[in-house]
């Protein structure tokens, strides 16, 4: 892939610290990616302060990237996809070390794990998931499901809890988990009609089974009362995750506290929407609006200042 070129204006965070290696128009690039195709994420991120806005624009972008690769490869074929992610890896393992990475993204990721002590655990386990997705597209039960979404999901949770800076007890750490695993469900079900074209089926083999939702079903759209039945389960699943997810969130800091939780409110409320259209998931989209954005938004904000 092309190299951009970069502007020679270096970066300098709110905390004066200047940075290795981004510049302005990296930390840029991140923003508008994660404008683009976070859209939730991307509102509630607006309630950050400004130095703590621009790390989370540069994990959206880490994540965001390999999983266009992944998901929307606009003719890569499977080796070419695998090369990417190679790549991608070895610039965020060279990054640590001190070598320069070529991708802007990874340049403004770098930095960030460098301000906040961020360990490569987290953002190797993430890359993980992401080659599995190549290899893998079926899941034989909820257990090895939630080994991939610790990769795909909870492990951005985890680094989530980094950039804000929180203190990493147990609680908030399994609360950012359980979390970034609630809101991958959410995704599950919203998207199965368009992870089908992907020949994908992220729904559990033993779940489709105990309700009698077979695939050619998937396939036909049907949202019989079997399937029915299978996503009212799938939706107290996610539903009993968030729950567990709020445990951990009173720890985080204040200054974060209230945008991590209206991501939250407003993720769980594609469950609603799901709710509300009947579980068709193949022809009917899930999501809140901007004017329930704003109310939850403001909502939450006066709550927050009492």
């Amino acid at each position: 892939m092309p190299i951009e070129r970069r502007s020679s204006e270096p970066l300098i965070p709110t905390d004066g610290i200047p940075c290795r290696f981004a510049t302005r128009a990296d930390y840029e690039k991140c923003r508008r990616i994660h404008r683009q195709f976070g859209t939730t994420y991307y509102f509630a991120s607006q309630r950050f302060q400004p130095h703590i806005r621009q790390r989370v624009h540069a994990l959206y972008g880490f994540v965001r990237v390999p999983d266009e690769w992944v998901d929307n490869p606009n003719g890569l074929t499977l080796s070419q996809r695998a090369s990417l992610l190679a790549d991608f890896r070895s610039q965020v393992i060279r990054g640590v070390d001190g070598v320069e990475p070529s991708h802007p993204v990874i340049r403004a990721f770098c930095d960030v794990m460098r301000e906040v002590d961020m360990s490569l655990d987290e953002p190797l386990c993430f890359l993980d998931a992401m080659e599995q997705d190549l290899q893998t597209n079926r899941y034989a039960t909820y257990e090895d499901l939630r080994g991939y979404m610790r990769g795909s999901a909870s492990a951005v949770g985890v680094m989530m809890c980094n950039v804000l800076e929180a203190p990493m007890t147990e609680d908030v750490i399994q609360g950012a988990i359980a979390l970034g695993e609630a809101m991958q469900l959410t995704n599950f079900m919203r998207d199965i009609g368009e992870d089908l074209k992907r020949r994908r089926v992220y729904i559990p083999q033993e779940d489709l089974e105990h309700f009698g939702v077979t695939e050619g079903m998937l396939l036909r759209s049907e949202v019989s009362p079997a399937f029915i039945k299978m996503m009212k389960f799938q939706v107290e699943r996610a539903r009993h995750l968030y729950k567990v997810a709020d445990r951990g969130m009173s720890d985080l800091p204040r200054n974060g506290r209230l945008a991590v939780r209206l991501a939250r409110e407003l993720y769980s409320r594609i469950l609603n929407r799901i709710e509300e259209n009947g579980y068709d998931v193949f022809t009917k989209r899930a999501r809140t609006t901007k004017v329930e954005k704003l109310a939850v938004a403001s909502r939450l904000w006066i709550g927050d200042r009492h």
